[in-house]
Parts: structure tokens; sequence; C-alpha cells
């Protein structure tokens, strides 16, 4: 058995991980992965060559490198029995979010909320395709990626439109308390997701500090609304909440297509 260590610098939340579990699922040789995101690493435990896995995480376009491969004498390995629970778990909180924030932002005017809703479903559509295509071909996944990714890209697209509407038409200005209450929201369900995966993997508390949490590009992103609810409303402009919207749909547009990859 090998042990072989990478650092992924841009793995910033569980989503990722979850693509690169997609991306490695089917992989012979692999007996485990062990994720540490507060410190963007990945170990995997496995037989034979590491070339293959080191492409494949490559192909993501992570920031994925390979730090050192050594020997191992581990073998066994604890079954992870409550993981499709907490795949669940998150999945229904970024899923309710979306909502959430679609119908807020709709309501309020803000680009910003609407963007972060996208964002949201898009790390639904990564839980979503790791539980639905559990046990079927690779194939059925891959079909499963392609369908999210550009449904995902297309509300994005849709998304830049409707900024660039807001941007030289004259608006309304979005609700900025609806903006900041929302977000602060937001951002309590993503730590809560954050920690509830961390929680199955490590009991030790170094797992429950806050600064693990505020790791997450969601939470930035979080904080992004939030700070542009405050210049919408001292600034007396739609300029900050347009910003933000634009920015968070470029990312939503970059998670695509690194969905996108899994089906090719």
């Amino acid at each position: 058995m090998k042990k072989s260590l990478f650092e992924i610098s841009k793995m910033d939340c569980p989503s990722e991980e979850n693509l690169i579990r997609m991306k490695l699922d089917g992989i012979p040789g692999i007996a485990e992965l062990d994720f540490d995101i507060p410190n963007r690493k990945l170990t995997v435990f496995h037989n034979g060559g590491v070339e293959k896995i080191e492409n494949s995480i490559a192909d993501l376009n992570l920031g994925g490198r390979r730090i050192s491969t050594e020997k191992t004498d581990r073998t066994n390995f604890d079954e992870k029995s409550d993981q499709k629970k907490l795949l669940w778990a998150v999945l229904a909180i970024n899923f309710a979010f979306f909502l959430i924030e679609m119908s807020t932002g709709l309501f309020s005017r803000s680009m910003g909320l609407i963007a972060d809703s996208l964002d949201m479903l898009a790390d639904s559509f990564v839980y979503g395709i790791s539980l639905f295509a559990v046990g079927g071909t690779l194939a059925r996944k891959k079909r499963i990626a392609k369908l999210a990714g550009y449904f995902q890209i297309t509300l994005a697209i849709i998304g830049f439109v409707e900024v660039l509407r807001r941007f030289f038409g004259a608006e309304r200005l979005p609700d900025f308390s609806t903006m900041v209450i929302v977000s602060i929201f937001a951002l309590i369900a993503n730590g809560i997701c954050l920690y509830l995966l961390q929680k199955s993997k490590s009991k030790k508390e170094a797992h429950m500090k806050a600064s693990m949490i505020f790791t997450s590009n969601d939470v930035i992103i979080n904080l992004g609304v939030i700070a542009a609810g405050v210049l919408v409303q001292w600034l007396d402009s739609n300029k900050p909440d347009l910003i933000i919207g634009t920015i968070v749909f470029l990312l939503v547009i970059q998670g695509a297509f690194r969905i996108l990859k899994l089906g090719k």
C-alpha cells in the first residue's frame, strides 16, 4: 500500500472535495481518500502507480500537485456509513438556500443574492450528481454532469444579461436590509455544511476552528454580498450589487466548467 500526499491550492469548500471524489471514482487501486480542506491537502491511499491519479487531479484545474509518495503499513480503512446521509443533508441545505436567495433576490432586486443563489445551486448539483449517480454507470454520471454544467452556464449567462440591463438602465435600488439579512443566514448555512462534513472526518478540535470555516469561497461570497448591501445603502447606488453579482456569476461559470470536466 502506498500513500500519496497532494496539495490542492484551490480546494476551498466541500463541493470541490466532492468533485475530486467523482473524478477519482473508478480508478483501480484507490483504497481511501483523506481530505484536509483547511490545509488544502489530500492523502490518497492506493496500490500501484500514482500517475493516473495525479493526471486526474490536474485535469480539474484546482491547482493540484503531488508532494510525496511513500509506503504505508495501513491496510484497514473505516467505512464511512454516514457519508451518504451527510451528502443528503448538505444537498438539502444548499438547495433550500438556492430557493430562498433566488426568491428574496428577485423580491429585493438584488443581483448579488440571485448570483449567490446560483452558487448554492452549483454546490447542489455537485452533491446531487454524486448521490444520484451512485451505483450507476460511468456513462450515466457523465450525462448528468454535462446536463448540470450546461444548465448552470445558461443561468449564469442570463444573469450577466440582466446585470448589463440594470447597469445601463434606470433601476430602483436593491433592498440593502434583505441583502444583508439573507446573506448572514446563508453564511451560517455554509458554515453548518462545512462543519457537518468535517465532523465526519475528524474529532480533532482544529476542525472546529473558525479559521477553517472562513477558508471557504462560499463564505467569502456571502461576506461580499453583505458588504455590497452596506455600500448600496451608503453610496445610494446599485453598482456595488451589480459588481458582486458579476463576480459571483464568473465563479458560477468557472464551477460549471469543472462539472463539465466530469462529463469527458
